[in-house]
């Protein structure tokens, strides 16, 4: 999902000389995934450093333990960053059709961590939505309100407090009064407004936008994308160096 003007006049954050080079390249990418036509750019040109090049950029992957809003190990070998916005239909397809093989091929044997910032684009109803994960993660539910807002068809009937409400309880959060509280609560925004400085400051220019190890990923791709961008990294992280992966495909699919 392309950012809207308004968004993309906001002073970049930078984090560094290595994040700058990634804001580059993120930017590009993101461009490359949102433009018309057929892309000659590929993932592997966008997200195939030599070793240590992002080693900044990887480290805005925050390891916390207990984090409500990741999944696997703090020392897992790769950490997936997702910058995502509810209302965003790539992030949804991304969601449903790729995260639960990562989860079930890298999540589960230690390689991956995924690490979800909330980056929304789309009005109030997105800001709504991103306050309203953070307020189920309190509960520790937040995977389970993420499963539930990108189910297939559930962003079509939008973000409204009820329906954040009837998300959240479907999502098995117990204290709903508390998830009400937590949502409208200065801390939510505060987390919010964290990453999505995190992700203004890496230039991203559309949703999703990835960081894999550090390195950049725009769109939803197919799996084979992130397969080969992941095994690449795990590798450089065991080995220090870079194998080269001819397998990488195109950046060019539609964002939402």
């Amino acid at each position: 999902m392309p950012l809207p003007q308004k968004s993309r006049s906001k002073k970049p954050l930078l984090y560094g000389s290595a994040v700058a080079v990634a804001a580059v390249l993120l930017g590009y990418a993101s461009y490359r995934a949102t433009a018309p036509g057929p892309s000659p750019a590929t993932a592997g040109e966008s997200a195939r450093p030599d070793a240590g090049e992002y080693s900044e950029a990887a480290k805005l992957a925050r390891r916390e333990p207990g984090d409500p809003l990741a999944l696997g190990r703090t020392d897992a070998l790769v950490v997936l960053v997702e910058y995502g916005d509810f209302r965003c239909a790539s992030c949804g397809t991304f969601a449903r059709d790729t995260e639960p093989d990562l989860i079930d091929a890298y999540v589960e044997d230690g390689t991956l961590r995924i690490e979800w910032r909330n980056f929304p684009v789309s009005g109030a109803d997105s800001e709504a939505a991103a306050r309203a994960s953070w307020a189920a993660g309190r509960q520790k539910r937040f995977w389970e309100f993420h499963r539930a807002a990108y189910a297939e068809g559930a962003q079509e009937k939008g973000f409204g407090p009820d329906r954040l409400t009837a998300l959240a309880k479907e999502a098995g959060v117990k204290d709903l009064d508390k998830f009400r509280t937590d949502l409208d609560s200065v801390a939510a925004s505060e987390s919010v407004s964290r990453d999505q400085a995190e992700a203004y400051g890496l230039g991203a220019s559309s949703t999703p936008s990835f960081l894999v190890n550090g390195r950049p990923l725009a769109g939803a791709q197919p799996d084979a994308t992130f397969t080969a961008a992941i095994e690449e990294a795990a590798e450089t992280a065991r080995t220090g160096s870079a194998v080269p992966t001819e397998s990488i495909t195109p950046v060019g699919n539609p964002a939402g």
